[in-house]
């Protein structure tokens, strides 16, 4: 390697790269600049892809975790002939391109994943390795290696900085997820200066003491690359880390080495110059030699080839497994199974009082056997979450086919993770932990709703009425904190019942992340929530109880306050006053209904309003309106049995009644 055609090809996407960004005025030059190298020996030689075919489940996965250097990605997927038009990489970073600043799922055939966020790439990656374990393990059989591809991701300084990277790493290495691999580029070089400032440490050895197995090379010696990832795919026990040592702005011969090519353009100046130096024609911008574009161009003819072969031994797989084969194409097609929610559980008022985190965990095993790729876990939490399936063994180095995942204590890597099995295909991800560390995985949780990704949250614990455990483990603000990322579900069931129907919308929703929060007191199981999902929880929220006729007032509540609004009903029922108890798990679903719908729950004409939830009011004057009101909590909570801290809180049946009365007062 390193002909002379080599180095025209690894200099093509140097320049696109720099072309794009200087047009743009704005983005990340020395990236790209500095991993050429690298990129053109993985992309050229062993990346198994399909340009003309994107989706190809057996492709291997290439993640770009330093999203900052999202025009080496652009370039790599145009020149090796994904239907990326040169055009949309003059168009960088403008409105409306396939090539925003950081690369985002769904813009452009190719992007594997969102990367911007610094290590969320990272963790991505690990859940693609585990799913591609998983599904090898469960449908593979001899001769017939359905699922056998390599997850490969470049990674910088500043992703090996972030604390989910530590996270994910240590659980890679336990894993022993010999199937991926990550050239690391070692540039040392961040946005404030050397990286000396703030990272010293020996990654090699971190790396080595976290289980994987470490290679260091020269980022400019193809032959070094090439030998190291061959090294790296033999290795079948541990996954990789190649640290490749580069130099940023590679060949600028003002701006090499040095912190400003890292988010601003060179300067046109500064561009002219690095392509004289590099060879190149200095005033030709966005150019492509034939010769290079036909190197890079041989992909399209191999990827047909690997996927034909790869199509050839699943036909025979479809002969001697249907039934398999069968599964595989439906898991393919983003759906699920057909009547997988027949395996949905039904409760009775004599089942309970059962906590909603108990009846979660009993749908979850109902449905384990109907849904067999069905897979996730808990940070550490299980017993707590009640995430495990007690039919399936855990997800292990020696059992992979296992379906319990253990995150330990990593709710940030958990996430991304999560979001990374998702994305990988063949799998329904859920995960669990208390309410409270969402906000330990808040960035995941993001990425999932932008990336639009059926991930389930299982968050226990929700409210105050956790009790002895104190302020520091009971939510307040998380609700309202959750309900404000753009097309996150989150659902706060009443009970067992509403806990099976919210799991439904979960698992059938397949254009984003929905998050259950799930109660550790137990509630009683009501009467009249046993109804079909679609009337109730999927409509995110509904009339549980009412009366003939229009209401004189309204009581709305979500999750365990549910029935303490249907005691304070009662109570007010016997002072002759009518009342509607409306249950309001969700409202994000609710606001998505017809507004008929809305205001048959929410009859405009009735102006009394009260909502209830153990959380801060904000956002619930939506619902009540200026002359309603909110019962919640704009403090922190204390430590005291649950029941204690109803009473010292208000949150009684007497006081909601009471509320009511003062409300109608004012009305």
């Amino acid at each position: 390697m390193n002909t002379e055609l080599d180095q025209l090809c690894i200099n093509t996407i140097r320049t696109l790269a720099m072309d794009g960004v200087q047009k743009a005025k704005s983005g990340h030059p020395g990236m790209p600049m500095g991993t050429a190298d690298m990129a053109y020996v993985l992309w050229t030689h062993f990346l198994k892809h399909n340009p003309t075919n994107p989706a190809w489940p057996n492709r291997d996965r290439f993640v770009l975790s330093a999203g900052h250097g999202s025009m080496l990605l652009y370039s790599l997927l145009h020149l090796t002939g994904y239907d990326l038009p040169l055009e949309e990489l003059k168009d960088f970073r403008q409105w409306d391109s396939s090539t925003p600043g950081h690369p985002e799922y769904g813009c452009a055939p190719g992007v594997e994943t969102t990367t911007g966020p610094l290590g969320q790439g990272f963790a991505n990656g690990v859940g693609m390795a585990i799913a591609e374990r998983f599904l090898a393990a469960t449908f593979n059989r001899p001769g017939f290696p359905i699922f056998d591809h390599f997850t490969y991701a470049i990674v910088s300084d500043g992703d090996l900085m972030e604390g989910v990277s530590h996270e994910a790493a240590s659980l890679a290495g336990h894993l022993g997820l010999g199937k991926l691999i990550y050239l690391y580029d070692d540039n040392e070089i961040s946005i404030e200066g050397s990286t000396d400032l703030a990272f010293t440490e020996d990654v090699p050895a971190r790396f080595r003491a976290y289980g994987w197995h470490v290679q260091e090379v020269d980022g400019y010696d193809l032959d070094g690359i090439e030998v190291a990832i061959r090294a790296a795919q033999k290795e079948t026990k541990y996954p990789s880390l190649i640290v490749c040592h580069t130099h940023i702005a590679y060949g600028s011969p003002n701006k090499q080495d040095t912190a400003s090519a890292h988010g601003a353009p060179l300067g046109e100046e500064e561009v002219r110059l690095t392509k004289e130096a590099l060879g190149w024609p200095p005033d030709a911008l966005f150019f492509i030699p034939e010769e290079a574009s036909a190197v890079f161009r041989q992909a399209v003819k191999r990827g047909r080839q690997a996927e034909a072969r790869w199509r050839e031994t699943f036909e025979r797989y479809r002969g001697a497994y249907p039934d398999e084969a069968a599964l595989l194409e439906t898991l393919w097609a983003g759906k699920l199974p057909a009547g997988w929610d027949d395996a949905l559980p039904t409760f009775a008022p004599a089942d309970g009082p059962l906590a909603t985190r108990k009846a979660s965990g009993a749908v979850l095993n109902a449905l384990a056997s109907a849904l067999p790729t069905l897979i996730g876990g808990s940070a550490d939490l299980a017993p707590s979450n009640v995430t495990l399936l007690e039919d399936s063994t855990d997800f292990q180095r020696e059992t992979p086919a296992g379906r319990n995942l253990h995150f330990g204590v990593r709710e940030h890597a958990m996430g991304a993770i999560l979001n990374g099995l998702a994305l990988h295909g063949g799998v329904f991800p859920y995960g669990g932990t208390f309410l409270i560390f969402s906000d330990y995985m808040r960035p995941p949780v993001r990425l999932a709703a932008m990336m639009h990704l059926p991930v389930v949250y299982v968050w226990t614990h929700d409210s105050v009425w956790i009790g002895e455990d104190g302020p520091t483990h009971q939510p307040v603000e998380q609700l309202a904190a959750l309900r404000a990322i753009p097309n996150l579900i989150l659902i706060r069931p009443a009970d067992a019942n509403e806990t099976a129907a919210a799991w439904r919308v979960a698992l059938g929703r397949r254009d984003g992340p929905t998050g259950l929060a799930l109660t550790r007191q137990k509630l009683p199981v009501l009467a009249g929530t046993a109804r079909d999902p679609a009337e109730t929880i999927a409509r995110g929220a509904y009339v549980l109880a009412g009366t003939p006729g229009t209401p004189d007032v309204l009581l709305i509540a979500s999750g365990s306050e549910v029935h303490l609004a249907l005691e304070a009903r009662d109570l007010l029922a016997e002072k002759g006053i009518a009342v509607w108890v409306v249950s309001m798990p969700s409202w994000e679903l609710f606001d998505a209904q017809t507004a008929s719908y809305r205001e048959a729950v929410l009859p405009p004409q009735v102006t009394a309003r009260l909502a209830l939830e153990a959380g801060v009011t904000q956002g619930w004057a939506k619902y009540v309106g200026t002359a309603g009101d909110v019962m919640g909590l704009e403090r922190f909570g204390a430590s005291a049995p649950y029941k204690v801290l109803m009473e010292k809180f208000g949150f009684t049946p007497e006081a909601v009644a009471g509320q009511a009365l003062r409300l109608l007062d004012r009305t």
